[in-house]
């Protein structure tokens, strides 16, 4: 696999072609093969449509064929004898500043729209009553993205259980893996499909009770589960091919681990990020870069190949510690490693060395970012919390080509499909097309 190149999809037992975007970051890489998508739009110009979207998510719309699926919790009245399990840090009781939500019944919503006129084909309310834990203010209790084989779909609510719908809308199976809490601020990792498994990387946030679980997609038995060394972490597994092996590599504050995903027998690990663990890791040349952007801005690329426990000293290919954000995972592209900053600063560094390329993008207009980085056809899409989705040219020089804006807080990543760029703003979904 060349550097640049995206690891093979997540639904590994399909080929997925150009059109479809199964998952969170299409195969987890962000990177379209979509050429004829439109780079100019306005809340009204070459939107095909925009339909309203009730309650309130973080995750990233998906897309087969001419099904769009999207999770949501509508937020209902107060109960007053709800409470959040306390936490611990440093065996001191930790109450995050922006923790709240669970004091409040909430129903948890998949809902399936038509991708030609945007009908919402079928809502299904997957569980109603007050979440297992908080959440963070700006986040949602709807923050995993779903994820689709072309068949099914399944949705991931953390404490609030898995859910599997066909493209009907008829309620497949439910489980529930544990009690997941990541210190009140909510759940974030997206379930990854692997042959007949859905995956889900369960840290749980206290680490005694973290895992990494593997579920039978065809009715939602535990397959497999493997204990995990890490206290809480909110990024999404990527699966990836290096030299005939597939594995499924997982980021960390402790460790960076990567496992069979038939078995989940650990492959190797690796010294983790030493921050809070929310970015996708990023694969190709023969690299596992793994990031964070918070509290420290840590980069580091790792060889793949080895086996069992790894010493940087011999397989660190390099690291850096500047440019990244908080929530927004980077991007690999041709090449090129693309970070992000809170604040809208583009760094580009090649990704088989390190070396920097280009530092201090700025996008135009200042605002703060949740969404991540996606690509096609030589151009990257950056999407910011206000509302603007900035059109920047790939490569070795930094160039903003177009500023659009929907007009609304946008804080999910977008899909990129059938020539069609799906956003998901704080109410409306917008489907922009030429």
């Amino acid at each position: 696999m060349a550097i640049g190149e995206s690891a093979p999809s997540a639904v590994a037992t399909s080929a997925i072609v150009a059109h479809e975007w199964p998952a969170f970051r299409g195969d987890g890489s962000g990177v379209s093969a979509e050429t004829d998508l439109p780079t100019v739009w306005s809340s009204t110009e070459n939107v095909v449509w925009k339909s309203a979207i009730v309650g309130r998510g973080s995750s990233s719309p998906i897309v087969w064929g001419n099904r769009i699926f999207l999770t949501t919790a509508v937020e209902g009245s107060e109960v007053p004898d709800a409470e959040a399990p306390e936490h611990m840090i440093g065996g001191r009781p930790f109450l995050h500043p922006e923790s709240l939500g669970a004091n409040r019944e909430h129903t948890f919503q998949v809902i399936a729209l038509d991708a030609t006129d945007g009908t919402v084909i079928w809502n299904r309310t997957a569980h109603v009553g007050t979440p297992y834990d908080n959440r963070h203010s700006g986040g949602s209790f709807a923050s995993p993205t779903a994820v689709t084989d072309g068949e099914h779909v399944y949705a991931y609510f953390g404490a609030q259980g898995v859910y599997a719908y066909d493209f009907d809308g008829e309620l497949l199976w439910q489980a529930d893996i544990g009690k997941i809490s990541a210190f009140g601020v909510g759940v974030g990792t997206s379930p990854v499909l692997f042959e007949n498994l859905l995956i889900i990387q369960a840290d749980r946030g206290e680490g005694e009770d973290s895992a990494i679980v593997a579920l039978s997609k065809a009715t939602g038995e535990e397959v497999w589960r493997r204990r995990r060394p890490i206290e809480a972490s909110w990024s999404t597994p990527v699966l990836t091919e290096w030299n005939g092996r597939l594995e499924l590599i997982t980021n960390g504050n402790e460790l960076a681990i990567s496992y069979d995903p038939a078995s989940g027998e650990e492959l190797w690990r690796a010294k983790g990020v030493g921050s809070n663990a929310i970015h996708l890791p990023l694969v190709g040349g023969g690299l596992a870069i793994m990031t964070s952007g918070y509290p420290k801005k840590v980069i580091k690329a790792i060889h793949l190949g080895a086996d069992g426990e790894l010493d940087e000293a011999d397989h660190l290919a390099w690291s850096y510690a500047k440019g990244t954000a908080y929530v927004p995972s980077n991007l690999l592209y041709d090449g090129l490693l693309y970070l992000l900053s809170d604040n809208g600063v583009l760094t580009c560094l090649d990704a088989a060395t390190g070396e920097v390329i280009y530092e201090g993008g700025r996008m135009p207009t200042p605002q703060r970012y949740m969404a991540s980085p996606v690509a096609f056809d030589g151009k990257i899409l950056i999407a910011g919390a206000d509302g603007d989705v900035f059109v920047v040219k790939a490569g070795r020089e930094f160039e903003v080509l177009r500023t659009n804006s929907i007009a609304e807080p946008i804080s999910t990543t977008p899909a990129l499909s059938g020539g069609r760029i799906y956003i998901r703003g704080e109410q409306h979904l917008y489907a922009i097309g030429s």
